[in-house]
Formats: C-alpha cells, sequence, structure tokens
C-alpha cells in the first residue's frame, strides 16, 4: 500500500480555480481505496448527475465518466492509492486535482462522515473553487521518494537502538561510555561492560542490529545518489553550495520542492516548511496561532537540521545567531534561521544561482537573508532595477 502524499501545498493563485471554466462544466470527487471508490459527480449548477459506489478499477473510472470526459475534472483526498488515479488521468488528457487532506476541514466536520458524503464533499469543494490542492509529484521520481522515506524508517530504527544501548548504561549506573558508538569502531567492548548475561545478551541484539542497519543505510543512499542525479543534476549542485545542507538534505529538498517555478513567492515555501506562525483573530483580539501542523514536516525537518550543521561548521553563522539570541531568544533564534535557509533555497533555485554566504549573513527580516539569487545579471535588485 502506497503512503500517503505530503507535498508542498500553495493556497493562492495554485488552488483548483484554474479548473473552473465553461470547458470543465462538471466535477466528480472520489472517495479512493485499495479495492472501491464511492464517486459523486456534480455539474454547474450543484445537481448530482451520479453517485454510487463501484470498483477501484481503471476499467470502471473511463466507463463512469465516458459521457462527461471531455468537460470534467476529477479530484481526490491525497491519501493511499492516488499514484494510479493520477497517471490514469494523465494518460488520458483528464485534469486531476489532489486535494490536502488537513486543509479539507470540510470533510471532518460534519456529524456524520462516509465514503458516500466524502465523495459529495470533494466534489462540492472543488466546484465552489475551495477544495486546497497538494501538489502532484512527478511520476519519474515517485520511486526515488518512497524509497527516502525507507530511509527515513532505518534512520530512526537505528537511533532508537543506539538511545537504547545509552540507557541501559545509564540504568544501571555505570560510567559514561565516552565515545559515539554510531562509529563501528567504538562499539568494541561495549556489551562486555554488563555483567548479567540477559543485559549482555540485549545490548549485543542492540550492536548487531546498528550494524546491519548501517549496511542497508549506505547502499540505500548509494543508490538514492544515483538516482536523483538523473533527476536534476543541477538542483543538487546549486543545493551542495548551501551550507548546513548535505546529501541526504539535497535529496529531501528536491524530493520535496522538485519544481521552484511552482510556487509563486518565497512566503508560500515559509509556510509550506512550518517556519511561520499564523495568527488566530476575531473581531481585532488575537487568540493565538493556528494551523501549526499543515505543511510539508519533511521540509521542516529538513530546514531545522540544516540549520544546526550551518551553526556548527561556520563560526560567522554562529555570531550572527548571538545577535538574534539576545533579541528573541535561543528557540526562536533556530527557527528565523531556519526560515531564512527556506527563503534562501527558494530564490536559489528560482534564479539557479549559487548561494553567497556573506550576503545571507549581512541582514536578517523581510527581503533579507536570500543570496544573490534574487539579484539580476547585473547585480541589482529587482527594485533597483525597477527605479533605474
Amino acid at each position: 500500500m502506497l503512503r500517503a502524499a505530503k507535498t508542498l501545498v500553495t493556497n493562492k493563485e495554485e488552488t483548483s480555480r484554474r479548473f473552473y471554466t465553461k470547458q470543465h462544466p462538471f466535477y466528480c470527487g472520489i472517495d479512493l481505496h485499495a479495492r472501491t471508490m464511492y464517486l459523486g459527480i456534480l455539474d454547474q449548477a450543484g445537481e448530482t448527475l451520479l453517485h454510487r459506489n463501484m470498483p477501484a478499477t481503471p476499467e470502471a473510472l473511463l466507463k463512469a465518466i465516458a459521457p462527461y470526459q471531455e468537460q470534467i475534472v476529477l479530484a481526490a483526498a491525497c491519501m493511499l492509492t492516488w499514484y494510479g488515479l493520477a497517471d490514469l488521468c494523465a494518460d488520458h488528457g483528464i485534469p486531476c486535482v489532489l486535494g490536502h487532506a488537513l486543509y479539507m476541514k470540510a470533510i471532518h466536520g460534519g456529524k456524520a462522515k462516509n465514503d458516500n458524503i466524502d465523495s459529495h464533499k470533494i466534489a462540492a469543494l472543488l466546484r465552489g473553487g475551495m477544495l486546497p490542492q497538494a501538489d502532484v509529484s512527478p511520476a519519474a521520481m515517485r520511486a526515488t521518494r518512497d524509497l527516502l522515506r525507507r530511509r527515513m524508517h532505518l534512520a530512526r530504527t537505528r537511533g532508537a537502538l543506539l538511545a537504547h544501548v545509552q540507557h541501559t548504561n545509564s540504568q544501571y549506573n555505570l560510567p559514561a561510555i565516552g565515545k559515539k558508538i554510531a562509529y563501528k569502531a567504538n562499539r568494541d567492548g561495549v556489551a562486555a561492560r554488563f555483567a548479567d548475561p540477559a543485559v549482555h545478551k540485549s545490548i549485543e541484539v542492540d550492536l548487531a542490529r546498528i550494524t546491519y542497519d548501517d549496511d542497508l543505510l549506505r547502499d540505500v543512499e548509494l543508490t538514492l545518489v544515483k538516482t536523483a542525479k538523473h533527476h536534476d543534476a543541477q538542483t543538487l549542485s546549486l543545493l551542495q553550495t548551501v551550507p548546513g545542507i548535505g546529501t541526504m538534505l539535497r535529496l529531501v529538498l528536491l524530493d520535496a520542492i522538485h519544481d521552484s517555478a511552482r510556487v509563486p513567492r518565497g512566503q508560500d515555501v515559509a509556510s509550506s516548511c512550518r517556519l511561520v506562525q499564523c495568527a488566530r483573530a476575531s473581531a481585532g483580539k488575537r487568540a493565538g496561532t493556528s494551523g501549526s501542523t499543515i505543511g510539508h514536516a519533511h521540509l521542516k525537518w529538513a530546514f531545522s537540521e540544516a540549520a544546526v550543521l550551518f551553526l556548527r561548521d561556520h563560526p560567522a553563522a554562529q555570531t550572527w545567531l548571538a545577535r538574534l539570541e539576545k533579541k528573541h531568544g535561543t528557540g526562536q533564534a533556530l527557527t528565523i534561521l531556519a526560515h531564512q535557509l527556506a527563503r534562501a533555497v527558494y530564490y536559489m533555485l528560482h534564479r539557479q544561482t549559487a548561494c553567497d554566504l556573506d550576503t545571507f549573513l549581512q541582514a536578517y527580516g523581510r527581503g533579507a537573508g536570500a543570496p544573490t539569487a534574487e539579484l539580476d545579471r547585473h547585480g541589482m535588485t529587482l527594485h533597483q532595477r525597477a527605479r533605474r
């Protein structure tokens, strides 16, 4: 069973409104499962033309929409088996919209919820221009993305095993190991620290699994790098110029963004990375923030990790962060740095220029922190060019 799509979302110009034209007067909502799907088709007046359950096969879907195929738009939540639906629509030239599951509050907010209701609400959201749209990942990159997420599972399992060894050492009040057992050369004699045979065996099992996971991770990472170079070698080369972004983070960013031209503004990238807070207010009174879980979790992790690695290897960045900490505090300063990295990466990919560290560290705030990628070929910002 395929994983749910968690893709970058923009809810301004890139919404499903572009399908609301006279050329597409029919709207189809699909609640799709592995073997069945509930289909609902509405016209421009909101009248239900078709609403029934059927097998989740290409033949059944094409037969159901045959009378409206030339003028219909299909929509489904980006869950489970959307790969096959997207490819089928691409092969037959049918517009297909993926609804972002967390944004589609109208489905979850009703008193009752089932496949029948969901399919009708998806079609109604599509018809009204209120369906929040998720991006359809390119078919050529989906297999690489799935392998990248399997690598994340292996890395988390390995981290849990390393933590268990350290916790067991603390549990029995033994002296600190003193070495990073993440490296294979430092694991000799770790199990022998425990006198009890059962504990000794438990640690041996952990260390054996860590060694095995190391081999698997190296093999998976080598395959990922070789495959990703065929997808977009230019983007990978540009991302390598950003301090703090290594091999794996480059692959995560390539998978999540994969085409910066589809995002209209740098603010949309920051919002999708969960690096900004959205205010909740009513009648001029603010009541906190909202939307903290809406966006791309992998991008949030990637830029947060890049910010920490950036600080580790660059003293100038540490000085820059110290100024921010005096004003905002440590936690907020790291978030600002991750935010600036996200905006810098967007402008780099948008302008196809390498990162300039000096320009990045000059200032922060709106319009600052983006490298020379936001300059034209004469070295001027777009605002300066317009004034001239």
